[in-house]
Order: structure tokens, then sequence, then C-alpha cells
């Protein structure tokens, strides 16, 4: 996980995104313990209090649970979760954006979707 302090986003938000990373990457499966906010604070020296912060964030949503006096585990169904919170927000970052100027610019649906098909070709080559 890397820390970019130089970036707009709070240093808490990187860390819930890059623990869901692993998370979704099969690094922590469910039920599986996470490095505790001592262990993240210390490996990436930042403050305790944002580590807990970032690992707070990720109780709140139901991604992590804790176990009373052993730490932080994953939780069970975690990754279909942040799939389903991601995908919710690619949607609205990216789609709903896409789509609007696509309407300004008068494209039709089915162009815009030969320009989206095209942009994963060129991914792919």
């Amino acid at each position: 996980m890397q820390f970019n302090f130089q970036s707009d986003k709070p240093l808490y938000l990187q860390l819930a995104e890059g623990l869901e990373d692993a998370i979704l990457s099969g690094a922590f499966p469910p039920d599986n313990q996470v490095p505790s906010t001592t262990e993240i604070s210390v490996a990436y020296k930042i403050n305790p209090a944002t580590a807990l912060k970032g690992v707070n964030l990720l109780v709140e949503e139901g991604v992590l649970y804790k176990k009373r006096g052993l730490g932080m585990f994953v939780s069970p169904g975690a990754a279909e979760a942040i799939i389903r919170k991601r995908r919710q927000a690619f949607y609205e970052a990216f789609v709903l954006p896409l789509v609007q100027e696509a309407e300004k610019l008068k494209i039709p649906i089915e162009e815009t979707l030969n320009m989206i098909e095209r942009g994963f070709e060129h991914e792919q080559n």
C-alpha cells in the first residue's frame, strides 16, 4: 500500500481504499485478521489516529469487524460489498458525466457505445 501525501484525498480514505484493494485481491480473505492500526501507523509512518479513522470507516461500512481483544477481521461478503459500493461510485463519477456530455454533443447511444468498445479494445492492445 502506498500513500500519496501530495493528494487532496485524505490519508484515512487512502488507507481504507488500500485495505479494500487488498481484500479484493485476496490478500485478506474473509474472517482473516488485518494489520492493527498500530502496525499500520508504524509501517507507513502515519498518525495512529489517522489509521484508526480509516479502519473505523471500514467497520462502519461492514467490511471489517472487531473481535474484542484480538483485532480487526474481514467480514464475510466484504469483497462483494466493496464491489457494489465501487460500482455505484463508478456509475456516478464516470457513467453519468459521460452520458451528459454525449447528450450535449448529440452523440447517439450507438456511437457512444462504439466509442466505449473502442476504448476497451485500445486498452487490450
